[in-house]
Order: C-alpha cells, then structure tokens, then sequence
C-alpha cells in the first residue's frame, strides 16, 4: 500500500454539501444549449480564471479534444500532428474523427513537442497540430505560432495536465484556436470526471454547443454532427467548488516543487526547470536518469507512488504499432519519472522522499 500516492483528489465538505443540494434538487442534467445551472456557473468560473471569452464544458478530456476537432470539420484522410509522448487519449481523439495521427518527436528539455521535427512532418493533408503541455510544461507556443500562421494551421491545445501554466503571463490553453482541458480525478482540480474546451472565437463556441449535445440547438434539429458529450449537474457543482481552491491547491504544489528541488539538486539526476516566461502548475515533477526502473521499483518498495509517465509511447502501443523513428521520445519513455507533490503531500513526506532517493542513489 503506497503512503503517499502520485496524486489524489481533494475532496472536502464543500464538494459533498454541493453534490447532495443537487440530488435534493433532481435536476442531474440538462439538454439545453447553454447546459444546466451548475455548468453555466462552472463555465464563467474558468473563463474568469483562464481569461477566454467562452468556455464550453463536456463530459472528458477526451471529449474536449473531440469537440474541437469536429469543430474545425476534421475528417477521414486529413492528418492531425500530435506527439506519441502523451496519454493516448491524444491521439485517440484523432482517430475518432477519421483523421489520421502523425507522431512527432518531443524536445528532451521539457519533453513537449519539437516544433523543428514538426515543421518537417507537414504535408498537403496536414489539418490540425496538438501540442501536449505535458506535466504542466507549456509547449513551444511561440515557435508553433511561427509555424501556424506559415502553413495556416489550427492548433488546439492539448491543455489536460496544464490547467494553471503560464507563458508571459497568459494561462495554456489560450494561445490558439482552442485549448482542451481534463477534470480526471488525478488532475490539480477534478469534477469525477469532465473537461472543457476555451475559445475565443464564436462561431467555435457555437459549433461547441451544438457538438456536445447532438448538433441541436433548440432540441430535435440537429444542424451538424455531434453526440452527448455533456458534462452532468453534479460533475459541474464539484468542479465549480474545485476552482475555488484551485489557486492553493497550485500554491502548495509549487512550494513543494521547490523544496524538492532544494534537496535533490546535487544529484547527477535531470530536475525539472521552467524555461523563462514560464510558471508551471506541478502536475507531476518529473526527473530524468540512468536505471530508471531501479529507482521506481524501490521507491515503490518504501511506499511513494513514484510513477512513469509514458513508459509505452503511443506509436509503440498495440493499436498503432508503427516504425515512426522518435529518439527523444524513446529515451523519455525509459529515463523519466515522476514524483508525487500534490497538496496532501507534506513538507516532512517531502523531506521522506528526497532522503529515500538519496540513500538510494
């Protein structure tokens, strides 16, 4: 039984008092365009937070990803660039569509996606690009920029593990055409389950609105494709309480990102740097060293959930199972591992794992 696990819901009275209000109620859902009461609160609350005009919430991080792609009208023999070292959902969602995913290798400094490998993957079919913000790192966003108004391609962001990362003061997810985001319950904040998408765009937002509930608008008229995506009552309540603590619950992740800093910084192990402009939320602290899966499997032994994230990238996965030559994703895939911070975690059990990995080493 690990003692302190990679990451864990905070779940507090406030979340409970919010769901039990709802069952009281009975009113778990809503059909409407613009959703029930819980989720049009849930939705002003991030726009005020991420600073986007629209915010449009679903049902998954999965399903944010979708309903953007199918906003921009990816089909069946376009190709969408994402990077293999992510969750697979990414690349999952492409799928989905049609689409065909194209896999590009990852900068070995914050492990997000090479635009120079990017730029050389574009093709005539190239309709979309997804870069991951992986652990909280934000991507190259000025260099994807370059590279979008060039070829003139959408970006969606794949925001799921960043809510709360900034580059030069403007929050991940914001950037580009949409930024797609996760409420898994491993997340900084959760609903159970949810995501969301941003935009600031409003024909996207309305195509949103209509793609998460069957392509209507009134109820039986469906307009454009589209499926339940919804996000429920209760998940919305959750989530909108959740947002009210999430400042803090980023607050106590950076302090203990800094104090494990401090203590491992003499070891010959890479750590984790924000690049400048950048404020990461520590969704995981990720390191990087020789005989990864030694550290990880004593760890376990002495109860930190220390975890790897993505030991099999996607394009190694069963399902896809391609040749695509990615050597920085390969490495990643068997030197990096993540540590657990997340506002449970306390100073002393910080002190814990630090000396732990020290005597280890």
């Amino acid at each position: 039984m690990l003692k302190i696990p990679i990451n864990v819901p905070l779940i507090g009275k406030e979340e409970i008092s919010a769901v039990t209000s709802i069952l009281k109620n009975g009113a778990l859902t809503s059909a409407s365009n613009q959703g029930g009461k819980n989720v049009q609160n849930f939705e002003k609350s991030v726009a005020s937070f991420v600073k986007s005009k629209y915010v449009i919430a679903v049902n998954s991080g999965t399903s944010a990803l979708q309903a953007a792609l199918y906003a921009l009208d990816i089909k069946n023999g376009d190709e969408v660039l994402v990077p293999s070292f992510t969750f697979v959902a990414t690349a999952n969602a492409v799928i989905s569509t049609g689409a065909k995913p194209i896999f590009v290798d990852i900068l070995k400094e914050n492990y997000t996606i090479d635009p120079y490998e990017l730029e050389k993957k574009i093709t005539k079919k190239t309709r979309a690009i997804i870069p991951v913000h992986l652990y909280g790192n934000m991507a190259d966003v000025d260099r994807l920029n370059e590279i979008s108004k060039k070829y003139n391609i959408p970006i969606i962001e794949d925001s799921a593990q960043s809510l709360g990362s900034m580059y030069k003061g403007k929050h991940s997810g914001t950037f580009f055409e949409m930024g797609c985001y996760s409420m898994y319950p491993a997340k900084v904040m959760t609903a159970g389950e949810g995501g969301f998408v941003v935009t600031d765009n409003k024909k996207l937002k309305d195509r949103l609105l209509m793609i998460r509930n069957h392509g209507m608008i009134h109820g039986y008229d469906t307009k454009i494709f589209g499926l339940n995506l919804r996000l429920p009552e209760i998940n919305a309540a959750i989530a909108t309480v959740q947002m009210k603590k999430l400042p803090n619950f980023l607050k106590i992740r950076k302090q203990n990102a800094e104090l494990l800093t401090r203590l491992l910084s003499d070891l010959k192990i890479t750590l984790p740097r924000q690049r400048k402009n950048e404020n990461v939320n520590w969704y995981l602290y990720t390191i990087a060293l020789e005989k990864r899966d030694k550290l990880l499997k004593k760890l376990n032994e002495k109860g930190i959930g220390a975890a790897s994230y993505y030991p099999t990238p996607v394009h190694k996965t069963p399902f896809y199972k391609l040749d695509t030559k990615l050597p920085v994703t390969d490495w990643a895939s068997s030197h990096v591992l993540s540590l657990p911070i997340h506002p449970k975690v306390t100073q002393k059990n910080i002190e814990f794992i630090a000396k732990t990995i020290r005597d280890i080493l």
